[in-house]
């Protein structure tokens, strides 16, 4: 990580990625940004326990914190980057509202029924079992609390995965992504006895598909089909209009067939509260 944090030409990445420093500007950033503006809409009501998985430099434990709940990040890497100590950093900023612990998603040190809402960013498809995982969150989760695994790679079938891993440029660096078919994850997370509430694909929302922006999405469809210039004006007309532009993101996400696209997955756990 340090060796991409000296690197000029990956400057924007690193920004993206919310690796750059100080740790506490870029949580600031995420919590003021598109994509947890966008997660917000699916949290539970602030003030309960939130439980951060894999939740690696601490911009959305941050996030989490500064909304209200008491925070716990569970994060494997020990590093001052992108490991607990980054968390550690970033939890000065908000009083005694976060904890920060080393460990995996796999093996949760916490008892049964724990957090009203458990949260992964980017985490799951890390998972070296997504089944165990899940069956783990499900476990510290209460009964009708909330499940939330956002940015996770889908592919479309098992062959796609090289090639996803050929285009990553993270992978390329350092390897350990990985993807996969959406009803691998769906699965998952019903075996473990949560109920899917919401599958939010690429573009049908700003938690997949920032940093871009909406306007940035409808851009890219007025692009490629600049050589069809009854769809090229139709395009340009709906992107005008915030119906319009829903309706393109919503196209935009059926097409999408990309190796590595980015789903989000809302779920609650089965029973009442």
């Amino acid at each position: 990580m340090r060796w991409l944090l000296s690197q000029p030409e990956h400057a924007q990445l690193v920004k993206d990625c919310y690796y750059d420093q100080p740790i506490i500007t870029a949580a600031r950033r995420f919590e003021a940004g598109e994509e947890w503006l966008a997660t917000r809409a699916w949290l539970p009501p602030a003030g309960g326990r939130a439980l951060d998985v894999g939740a690696g430099q601490g911009v959305s434990t941050f996030a989490l914190a500064q909304a209200g709940f008491q925070v716990t990040a569970i994060e494997p890497d020990p590093s001052d980057l992108v490991g607990c100590g980054a968390i550690a950093r970033a939890a000065q900023a908000c009083g005694d509202r976060i904890d920060v612990v080393r460990g995996l998603g796999e093996a949760l040190p916490f008892r049964d029924g724990s957090f009203d809402l458990v949260y992964c960013r980017q985490a799951l498809h890390h998972a070296a079992n997504i089944g165990v995982f899940c069956a783990e969150a499900a476990r510290v989760l209460r009964p009708g609390g909330t499940f939330i695994a956002s940015r996770d790679h889908v592919i479309s079938a098992d062959g796609d995965l090289q090639r996803f891993r050929d285009q990553h440029v993270l992978h390329r660096l350092y390897g350990g992504e990985s993807a996969y078919r959406q009803a691998q994850y769906l699965g998952a997370m019903r075996r473990a006895g949560l109920s899917v509430v919401r599958v939010l694909r690429s573009f049908d929302s700003a938690m997949n598909y920032a940093p871009l922006t909406a306007a940035a999405v409808g851009a890219e469809f007025q692009r490629r089909v600049r050589r069809l210039p009854g769809a090229a004006a139709l395009v340009k007309w709906l992107a005008k209009h915030a119906a319009g532009m829903r309706l393109l993101l919503h196209l935009a996400s059926i097409a999408d067939r990309r190796p590595g696209r980015l789903n989000s997955f809302v779920c609650v756990k089965d029973g009442s509260a």
